[in-house]
């Protein structure tokens, strides 16, 4: 029996408290970066929308607006270049077909834009970029129940387009470079800076020889997921990850070796920090470890390495998961194994990293290695 003080909901209709719980929820359950990517792309429609249209965005948008913003931002074939047009004047990509890559953003709002500090330098977005700000706005639109524009046939039609259109032109997405076998030991070797080369030497070996993991993951590994066997042997369990956002991933799927070099790595710098509880990678203030590194910290140390090492080539954070799915590759590490370590879902995903190592040992790659150059 309903007690006579608790209030009767209609249940039809979610109460406002209950909405509030609900929101609640849904943003504790949502990750720091996602929250901030998600933040970012709003932000983003909300200034191109109002320097566009001079007004204020409002849900629904209609697909007319949707269909502007994809060819404010998306390149595409324009004229081809006059007979002696000076260098320079050609596609901006580099593809072999003669004319120029355009795009409808007007000079003055991009400008805009960039000094608003929306937009980082003027020309097109890469399209990854255009694609997340349009899955943004279709979750707005999704979240509120709302009519959803991304949804419409001939923006759908239009996507489709845009992705043929760049596979044709041979435009791929920007890969950070993979931090293989070689490149990473020229960046161990750049760590020699006391106790910041401990935590970096570490922190890289730890990356690395668990299969790769993610600057989330790195930044948000804790002491009380990490069991010692031995000097050279560790065991570490992943609470949470991007395969598994709630942490109840199988003891196989979870539960990551540090190995090797990996471990004394790992020794040298808990034996040096002190750290025993909490954060296991830390700031540095001046001789001691202080609160915990974060992913853009993470990121940061890979580029300062790569810099220090004088390495070729665009390094980050992801150097090493696709460092690690490469080298698989080229030790002929069975599949299986090696996304195992990795936590991925997606084989295709993996598979882009592991065939671009593995085809170097590729037997049936050097099928006229019989035959003697005369």
């Amino acid at each position: 029996m309903l007690h006579a003080t608790v209030e009767a909901l209609e249940p039809t209709v979610l109460h406002a408290e209950a909405q509030a719980s609900v929101a609640a929820l849904l943003k504790a359950g949502e990750s720091a970066n996602t929250v901030r990517s998600y933040a970012s792309a709003l932000r983003y429609w909300a200034a191109w929308f109002q320097l566009r249209y001079r007004a204020a965005i409002t849900l629904p948008v209609p697909v007319p607006v949707v269909l502007q913003f994809l060819v404010d931002h998306v390149q595409r074939p324009g004229a081809a270049p006059r007979t002696g047009a000076a260098p320079g004047t050609g596609p901006a990509d580099g593809s072999p077909w003669g004319g120029t890559l355009l795009h409808d953003l007007p000079p003055a709002i991009e400008a805009a834009l960039v000094a608003g500090g929306f937009k980082a330098k003027r020309g097109a977005p890469a399209l990854a970029t255009v694609m997340h700000r349009l899955a943004v706005l279709s979750k707005a639109h999704q979240l509120r129940e709302l009519t959803n524009p991304v949804r419409d046939p001939a923006v759908q039609e239009l996507v489709r387009r845009i992705r043929r259109g760049h596979a044709t032109r041979g435009v791929r997405p920007q890969a950070k470079t993979a931090l293989t076998r070689d490149p990473l030991t020229a960046l161990l070797a750049t760590c020699s800076d006391g106790l910041k080369g401990d935590r970096d030497r570490a922190l890289l070996l730890f990356a690395f020889a668990s299969g790769g993991r993610r600057r989330s993951e790195v930044a948000g590994a804790l002491m009380e997921h990490l069991e010692k066997l031995d000097e050279r042997t560790y065991l570490y369990r992943l609470g949470h990850s991007k395969a598994d956002q709630t942490g109840t991933g199988t003891q196989a799927d979870a539960v990551k070796p540090i190995i090797g070099a990996a471990a004394t790595a790992l020794t040298a710098w808990l034996s040096a920090s002190g750290v025993t509880s909490g954060p296991i990678f830390r700031r540095i203030h001046k001789t001691r470890p202080g609160g915990p590194l974060t992913g853009q910290a993470v990121w940061l140390i890979v580029k300062r390495r790569a810099a220090l090492a004088k390495l070729k080539g665009d390094f980050g954070a992801h150097s090493l998961r696709s460092g690690f799915v490469t080298e698989a590759g080229r030790q002929a590490v069975p599949l299986k194994e090696a996304m195992a370590l990795t936590g991925h879902r997606s084989l295709t995903t993996f598979l882009r990293y592991y065939q671009s190592g593995a085809v170097q040992s590729s037997a049936a790659a050097d099928l006229l290695g019989a035959f003697a150059d005369e």
